[in-house]
């Protein structure tokens, strides 16, 4: 009798095992199969913009050497309010504190003065993609990750992009660090 029931135990010992494993397993499944309990939060605030070329690919003139430093870059298109406009994001750029110096602003359009940090140009033509007014993110090759049309609320583009340089370590940091090894 005695011999059953620690058999019994046993069993019932390598059964809560298998279960404190697998019930996850079983659970995760579930909630995937049948969307239940996943959270239907956006993280990104604009839209992904795989139709935008490469900037190198922009029909812009002049063409500045200083976005080729592998910043993320904060273009807007500046056709109007540009004066309002610029300084907007001149001051979402100051916001990003210690992260500022990874990002670059390129204005297209507007009044030919650049505020600091900013660079000034023309469209030649107008894209087919170019919106009025929008604002793109660009990674530091040049390629856009993000859209945003005209009226997009300023702490919006600063949360997106905050999160981007988050998740993006700094190159230029790491290959310095990479030097200093023996």
């Amino acid at each position: 009798m005695q011999q059953a029931m620690n058999v019994q135990r046993q069993r019932l010992k390598l059964f809560a095992l298998i279960a404190v494993f697998a019930l996850p397993m079983l659970t995760a499944w579930v909630m995937v199969q049948w969307r239940i309990g996943i959270p239907a939060q956006r993280t990104a605030h604009g839209e992904l913009a795989p139709d935008v070329p490469v900037l190198a690919e922009w029909p812009l003139e002049p063409r500045h050497a200083s976005l080729d430093g592998g910043d993320w870059i904060l273009a807007f298109d500046c056709s109007r309010d540009c004066r309002a406009e610029a300084d907007r994001w001149w001051r979402m750029h100051r916001a990003l504190g210690r992260e500022a110096p990874r990002v670059s602003r390129l204005r297209i359009g507007g009044m030919p003065e650049a505020l600091p940090g900013e660079t000034v140009t023309q469209w030649r033509e107008r894209p087919e993609w170019q919106q009025p007014g929008g604002i793109w993110l660009l990674d530091p090759e040049g390629r856009a990750v993000l859209s945003y049309a005209q009226g997009v609320s300023q702490r919006d583009v600063f949360d997106d992009l905050g999160h981007l340089l988050k998740r993006n370590p700094d190159r230029r940091a790491v290959t310095e660090l990479d030097g200093e090894r023996p």
